[in-house]
């Protein structure tokens, strides 16, 4: 099969025919149709986070699938899926705490990727290396989905989706009248949006440096869009919120001065969610003086807290009831030979996702 191949960090990905070991026991082999482009993907090709190379990154992917190991349940040869980086046990200790996002299992994937060529074993980047026309990985990591939703639209939901939109549904746990502001209006920071007005914030503060992403934010339900460049933000949303300050602040950009800033936002009984990751190394900075005394909450959100077969159903439902946008994130499509011009593009900014598409 065709995959694209980071071989070198920061430098570009190598169209190359790679192997594929077939589903074992507990295993799905799905033939990939569309894969989104995360900045964690292009944030691992730079080396920013170390890991493993040769390597095969590519981790928001949707398909069908062609086939499964043996013992596997509730998925057969023709289901559409969407295809997560979330692989889990569900009896380990986070598992039966409900934080399938942290399972501490070690799956016999973890220990032999599917993917190699005739040089050696390729690194399964976030347990899933879906820059690729198929992909082996455990049946936990797959969602079975109506045929009916397109594959490019289906594929922001292993990731983007559940990651914004959860850190506001699960981690968060967002109630009606309460007011939110979301630093970074990409595709995270829009789905984190889309989350707090379907949890029914009165106030949804869009703050971004770029004019075109303070406007996709309204379109996507923020009632109000800052600029940091040009607006004193802190003053306008203290002017907002009659001084006190938002309930909840998701940071979804790996900018230090992001989260910093993020803590001039917020009211007593305030949290900060952390979304966006920075490079390995990068530290902020808090006054714990005062996040003591105003009963101030700093919130780790990895994956949106998701739990799949239940999150994606429902975003799911909510997209085909008119509630949720995902074929508006999808801005461009390229084929899997054109990956570095995509990922350029990403690069640039401009754009809320571009998706691979191999159809």
């Amino acid at each position: 099969m065709k995959a694209a191949v980071c071989r070198e960090f920061g430098k570009p990905l190598s169209i190359e025919e790679v192997k594929l070991a077939g589903p074992k026991a507990a295993e799905v082999e799905v033939d990939i149709k569309a894969c989104a482009i995360c900045h964690s993907d292009i944030s691992f090709a730079d080396g920013a986070w170390g890991g493993a190379l040769p390597a095969v990154y590519g981790h928001e992917a949707a398909g069908i699938v062609k086939r499964t190991g043996r013992g596997v349940t509730g998925l057969k040869a023709g289901d559409h899926v969407v295809v997560t980086l979330i692989r889990y046990c569900g009896d380990c200790h986070y598992c039966n705490q409900g934080s399938q996002v942290m399972c501490e299992e070690v799956f016999a994937l973890d220990r032999k990727g599917p993917i190699f060529d005739d040089s050696g074993p390729l690194e399964q980047a976030m347990r899933t290396g879906a820059f690729a026309e198929r992909v082996v990985v455990h049946q936990s990591q797959a969602v079975k989905i109506p045929k009916t939703v397109p594959f490019a639209s289906a594929s922001l939901l292993a990731c983007g989706v559940i990651t914004g939109f959860g850190a506001v549904a699960n981690t968060a746990d967002v109630k009606p009248g309460q007011s939110v502001a979301v630093i970074g209006c990409g595709g995270v920071g829009l789905n984190a949006i889309q989350g707090a007005h379907h949890c029914g914030a009165a106030k949804i503060i869009g703050i971004d440096l770029a004019p075109a992403k303070l406007k996709d934010a309204k379109r996507f339900g923020a009632t109000h869009g800052y600029n940091p460049a040009s607006d004193d933000v802190a003053a306008k949303i203290s002017k907002l919120t009659a001084g006190r300050g938002v309930d909840h602040v998701f940071v979804t950009v790996g900018a230090p001065a992001a989260f910093e800033g993020a803590f001039d936002y917020i009211t007593k009984n305030g949290s900060v969610v952390v979304v966006g990751m920075p490079p390995s190394g990068v530290f902020a900075k808090y006054d714990p003086g005062t996040l003591a005394a105003w009963n101030q909450r700093i919130v780790g959100s990895k994956m949106g807290d998701a739990v799949i077969a239940r999150d994606i159903p429902r975003l799911v439902r909510a997209y085909r009831k008119g509630e949720l946008k995902l074929d508006e994130l999808v801005s461009n499509t390229y084929r899997l030979e054109q990956i570095n011009e995509a990922i350029a593009e990403v690069r640039s900014g401009t754009v809320k996702r571009n998706v691979i598409v191999f159809d």
